[in-house]
């Protein structure tokens, strides 16, 4: 059994690795426009001005939707120590715990950044640059990563709840800590993915 055997991972790792594709796309484009500010201003002192504040706008947004790719991938910092130490049924507990800490975060976090947008709009707040981009355009983009984490975050709560009733094997498998194996095997599609794409 791996992590593709999770009903939930198989519905929506789709979603979020589009969403991840186009972060990496943004991620490219914002080292472009870097990378154009470095040799202009180097080059002809000339600054193309704003690349540092889109620059955090950008890699909030990315942190904001790589979130949930993070959470399905189960790709978030876990403490092993302890995990690793006690037998089945503590750890269906941790991992049920871990699973809902993780969602009640998300849910707080998606409600605080839409309370910061709905200032913005209220306000009509603009950053203190000379672009003064209106706040609400970015915080817009950064807030719906937000709900989508604490959507999927809640799903795999409710998810995990649910096997700690009937399946409490399937629940450290699918949202406990990777195993050695796991990762090996992992490693070993990828490089056998990308061998028969370049064949």
């Amino acid at each position: 059994m791996t992590n593709t055997d999770n009903p939930l991972t198989r519905s929506l790792m789709p979603i979020a690795r589009l969403i991840a594709l186009i972060a990496g796309y943004m991620l490219l484009g914002l080292t472009l426009l870097i990378t154009a500010e470095v040799v202009m201003r180097s080059a002809f002192n000339f600054s193309l001005q704003g690349s540092d504040e889109y620059g955090g706008y950008v890699l909030a947004i990315l942190a904001a939707f790589g979130f949930s790719y993070a959470l399905l991938e189960r790709a978030h910092t876990r403490v092993e120590i302890i995990v690793e130490r006690v037998g089945t049924g503590p750890q269906v507990i941790l991992n049920l715990i871990s699973c809902w800490c993780v969602a009640l975060m998300a849910a707080f976090i998606a409600w605080r950044s839409g309370a910061a947008l709905s200032e913005s709009l209220e306000f009509g707040s603009l950053s203190g640059t000379p672009l003064m981009t209106p706040l609400w355009m970015p915080q817009l983009l950064w807030a719906a990563g937000l709900v989508v984490f604490g959507i999927t975050s809640t799903l795999i709560a409710v998810h995990a709840t649910l096997l700690a009733m009937k399946n409490q094997r399937s629940l450290n498998r699918f949202y406990g800590i990777k195993t050695l194996d796991e990762i090996i095997e992992e490693e070993r599609i990828e490089i056998s993915d990308n061998s028969e794409a370049f064949r």
